[in-house]
This record gives C-alpha cells, sequence and structure tokens, in this order.
C-alpha cells in the first residue's frame, strides 16, 4: 500500500495535547508511512524543522508554533526476528506506547511491564529515554529508526549512537536533526520481575500475588499510577512535569541531614545523587494548588506533586508561568533546581531557577 500525506492549513492542536491548551499549527502535515516524509517536508512551507507530534503527551505549548507540525500516524508491530529466548520487533513510531506495552505481555514477553500506561508514543519513547519503577525504555531498544531532513538519508541507529542519559538522548540534544520512525525492540520471553521500586511489592501483596508474573507486575504498575496520576482524558496533564533533580553527593547529603525523611537514590556516578522532585515540590506547599491567577483552571495534581494540571481552561502561559513559581520556590528553600520533563514551545526554561 502506498504511503498517504495529508497537508493542512491553521490546523487546531487542543486534541494533539494532553495538557489540553489551545494552540494552532499553521501547517500541520499527518503522514502513515516514513517513506512520505521527504514528500511531507517538501510541502510544508516554510525553512524550519517541523515541530514533530506524537500523543503530545510530552509537551506544553506557551505559544502557537512557529514551525510547520509534522504527525506521524503509522502504528504496526511486526516481529523481525525471534527464537526460545527473545523476541526482535519493529515497532512504527505512531503506535500507542501503553497499547504496546500490552501486546507484548500479551505475546508473552517481559521487560516493559513496569513502563504500563505511561501516555504518548512509541517514537516519543527513546527521545525522552521513558523510565518509571526503576526500569528505563534503553534497556530494551535494539535500534532506532530516523530520518534526517538535512540530507534526506534514513538512518538506523544503535542503543550506543543514541547516547541514553537520564530522561535523555541525542534526538532531545540535537533535537531537530532526527525525526524518529521506528523503534527496534527485543525483548525476553522470561525474565525476573523488578519489584522492589516505589510501592510495587505492597501492590502486588495487597492484590495476593506471591510469585508474580510480567502481567501481575504491569497490573500492579497500572493500579498505582491510576491512583497518583489523574487521567489526561479528564484533566489535561503530561505527567510527571519535572524530572528527579540529580546534584552532588555532598549537597545531597547536607540535605538529607537537615531533612531525613527526603527520599534519595543513586545519581549518575558515585559523587551524585537523584533527590524526589514530588518531595521537594510538597515540601513547599503546592502539592493539590490551584492557581486564583488567570482562568483559575492551573494547578498541581492533589495526588501527586509531580504533575501540572489545567483544569478546563488555562493556557499554556499560566500553566508556565505557575511552574516557574514551583521551581523557584524549591530553589530558594533547597537550593536545588528543577527543569522540566515536556518539551515548551513559545517560551525558553532558564537554566536554573533565580
Amino acid at each position: 500500500m502506498s504511503p498517504t500525506l495529508h497537508v493542512l492549513r491553521d490546523a487546531p492542536l487542543r486534541a494533539r495535547n494532553t495538557f489540553g491548551v489551545e494552540a494552532r499549527a499553521a501547517w500541520l502535515g499527518v503522514v502513515d508511512d516514513a517513506r512520505a516524509l521527504p514528500e511531507a517536508l517538501a510541502r510544508l512551507p516554510g525553512d524550519q524543522a517541523p515541530l514533530v507530534l506524537g500523543g503530545g503527551s510530552n509537551i506544553l505549548f506557551v505559544d502557537d508554533p512557529g514551525m510547520p507540525v509534522l504527525a506521524l500516524a503509522g502504528t504496526g508491530i511486526h516481529v523481525l526476528s525471534e527464537d526460545t529466548e527473545r523476541v526482535h520487533l519493529r515497532v512504527d513510531a505512531g503506535a500507542n506506547w501503553h497499547g504496546f506495552v500490552m501486546d507484548s505481555l500479551a505475546r508473552g514477553l517481559c521487560g516493559l511491564e513496569n513502563l504500563a500506561l505511561i501516555p504518548g508514543t512509541v517514537g516519543a519513547a527513546p527521545i525522552q529515554n521513558i523510565g518509571a519503577y526503576g526500569v528505563e525504555v534503553r534497556e530494551f531498544v535494539h535500534a532506532v529508526e530516523a530520518f534526517e531532513p538535512a540530507n534526506g538519508e534514513f538512518h538506523r541507529l544503535s542503543p550506543a549512537q543514541c547516547a541514553f542519559a537520564y530522561r535523555d538522548s541525542v534526538f532531545k540534544r540535537e533535537r531537530d536533526r532526527y525525526i524518529v520512525t521506528a523503534v527496534e525492540f527485543v525483548l525476553p520471553r522470561r525474565a525476573a520481575p523488578r519489584i522492589g521500586y516505589a510501592g510495587i511489592g505492597e501492590e502486588l501483596a495487597a492484590m495476593g500475588v506471591a510469585t508474580p508474573d510480567a502481567r501481575d507486575v504491569a497490573t500492579a504498575v497500572i493500579a498505582i499510577r491510576q491512583r497518583k496520576l489523574p487521567d489526561p482524558a479528564v484533566i489535561g496533564n503530561a505527567g510527571s512535569f519535572f524530572k528527579n533533580p540529580i546534584v552532588p553527593a555532598a549537597q545531597a547529603n547536607a540535605l538529607k541531614a537537615a531533612h531525613d525523611a527526603l527520599p534519595m537514590f543513586p545519581g549518575n556516578d558515585a559523587d551524585s545523587r537523584k533527590l524526589s522532585a514530588a518531595w521537594l515540590i510538597d515540601a513547599c506547599g503546592w502539592k493539590g494548588h490551584r492557581d486564583p491567577l488567570g482562568s483559575g483552571d492551573a494547578g498541581i495534581a492533589a495526588s501527586h506533586a509531580l504533575v501540572l494540571v489545567n483544569h478546563g481552561k488555562a493556557t499554556g502561559r499560566e500553566l508556565f508561568d505557575l511552574a516557574r513559581r514551583v521551581a523557584d520556590s524549591v530553589h530558594e528553600r533547597f537550593g536545588v533546581a528543577l527543569e522540566p520533563e515536556p518539551r515548551i514551545i513559545g517560551a525558553d526554561w532558564p537554566a536554573a531557577a533565580t
């Protein structure tokens, strides 16, 4: 079947971002097959690299995008090879991430269960190196297929070439260089479940499961996330808005000595530690806050201090300004700078809170 391409003018983007904020694209191109990308880019006007939108779950529109917008609609899942131990799959960038996780479990595969119910598309997963409950997607990525608009070439990047780091990758650091078109995964048929992080063991015990398999872990993770994180279909949000900050070990130890309840985890190396952004924000009194400014619809979820929410009519600017005030308060009290996870369109996030 030949690839299809649709180019739309003055396209609304509210339904294409999980914050549900109003924004419009002067031009929107939608392709169902990566082979149509060269034609799509040729037909989109202007000389700026397009903004590639997946599920819109990792973006905040503070203003309308000043560049064309491109959406990849392909959703195929294909088995490339398999043996008695593992399966090698290729998944189109437009496939729903949670749908793919559940599909992998239905095939009897392991590895992605701790990443269940993360919103967004498969193509966004390696860009952000999504992670949850002690697992990062990079552990199972075999290759990332991408198109490079500058020279019209298609690439197949190894994990090393992807340069994965905590919530980071080459695709995020060189944002306009590549368009992720598909991701290849190698998933095991058998693996020891990872249940030692963030209450999964307790959830499984409450379920009455003593020897969990991958599906049990996914069920536990889904239950935890549904309790803690609001459903974007009900209240606009992009999941965790802030990264957990990584700070020098000496600074972390001093904060821990002053605040014994502060959760602390290993950092990137022996000289760094990861702190709980949710705890820092909650300690500053923001959890459950609803901003009286503007529409009155920008807020912080009552169920989780990391989640910035749109109660209905908040603008992207209102959400951004609230996030800045949250970060400033954390920096003022604890000396720790918070960084956002989502990509912000129409505003710059300072390198550190002031």
